[in-house]
């Protein structure tokens, strides 16, 4: 049987659900909830979207985002096998931990981003787990009602998608409860989320894209940060040249490392291909990466030079 088509587009939004395989729970203590969302962050980081509402359940979460390149699918199995392996590591378990692949609805921001973030926070309520959203630890609603409190969201471009209060957001969802949502109700064929007008400019859009091969085929995701660029802003706070970092012979030089290291973080390129640029193995690229990973964790100074350059790209 076909896998169904996944649409993925620039600055596109999704409502993103994924269960535990068989329904079995996926979070069992609170370091797992926690383990999640640092594995979320990290998905940030390195594929660059802007994260809008969550909420965790025990067998499965939601996540709102937007993508700011066609790159969803590489977002969600990032995340998804990140999780499992820690998962399966710290019970020492095999094989999937999520049932098949996430579920993903193509959103209009405009007409739903107000429904929709209610919906998602109202889910520990539906669920019998909490009476009132905010007593639910596990989702953004706190965030909501008090700004600037949740890491995980991107607050400033929820403003400008937030038109009220966070005192009238909070009425909004709570004068909500135990009535009935026909959000879904407006889905079409699947995987729309919208009107009329925004599904025949999506379609429209996707189609031309897929027609011409260049969605399938030419239009490669490309890094938003260049391996390059690394090197540049990090020689010139480790006054290495980039000559010195690119030559094999100065394999041990810890500056290559951290060039790797960023390089893992913050961009989408793979071991391979981080390799295949500094003309080394698959496994050299982790254990450098593993090298400053080890590194960061005994120096608060070299910390505090990566946190400068991360900071420089994020976007």
């Amino acid at each position: 049987m076909a896998r169904p088509y996944r649409l993925q587009g620039e600055n596109c939004f999704y409502h993103i659900t994924s269960r535990g395989d068989n329904r079995k729970n996926i979070f069992i203590s609170d370091y797992d909830f926690e383990k999640f969302l640092e594995y979320l962050q990290l998905a940030k980081d390195k594929y660059k979207f802007n994260l809008y509402a969550y909420c965790l359940m025990s067998n499965h979460y939601h996540l709102f985002l937007e993508t700011l390149q066609p790159n969803l699918s590489k977002i969600m199995q990032y995340i998804n096998t990140a999780y499992t392996v820690y998962y399966n590591k710290k019970r020492n378990k095999t094989g999937h931990l999520f049932q098949g692949r996430f579920k993903s609805l193509l959103v209009d921001q405009d007409s739903y981003f107000l429904e929709l973030t209610r919906y998602i926070h109202l889910n520990p309520v539906k669920a019998k787990i909490v009476d009132l959203p905010q007593k639910y630890k596990w989702s953004s609603f706190k965030g909501y009602i008090k700004p600037k409190t949740d890491k995980y969201i991107d607050y400033p471009e929820l403003n400008s998608y937030l038109p009220m209060k966070p005192s009238h957001y909070k009425d909004f969802v709570l004068n909500s409860i135990g009535k009935k949502d026909t959000l879904f109700d407006s889905i079409y064929a699947g995987f729309f989320l919208g009107g009329k007008d925004f599904i025949e400019d999506k379609l429209a859009k996707f189609k031309s894209e897929i027609d011409s091969g260049d969605f399938a085929h030419k239009r490669k995701l490309q890094p938003a940060i260049s391996i390059d660029d690394i090197i540049s802003v990090t020689g010139k706070i480790f006054k290495e040249d980039k000559e010195s970092t690119i030559a094999k012979k100065h394999s041990h030089s810890f500056t290559r490392k951290i060039v790797i290291f960023i390089t893992r973080k913050a961009t989408p390129l793979t071991n391979k291909q981080i390799g295949e640029y500094f003309n080394i193995s698959d496994s050299a690229v982790t254990k450098a990466g593993n090298i400053v990973e080890a590194s960061l964790k005994e120096s608060k100074q070299l910390k505090r030079k990566l946190d400068g350059i991360l900071s420089a790209f994020r976007v």
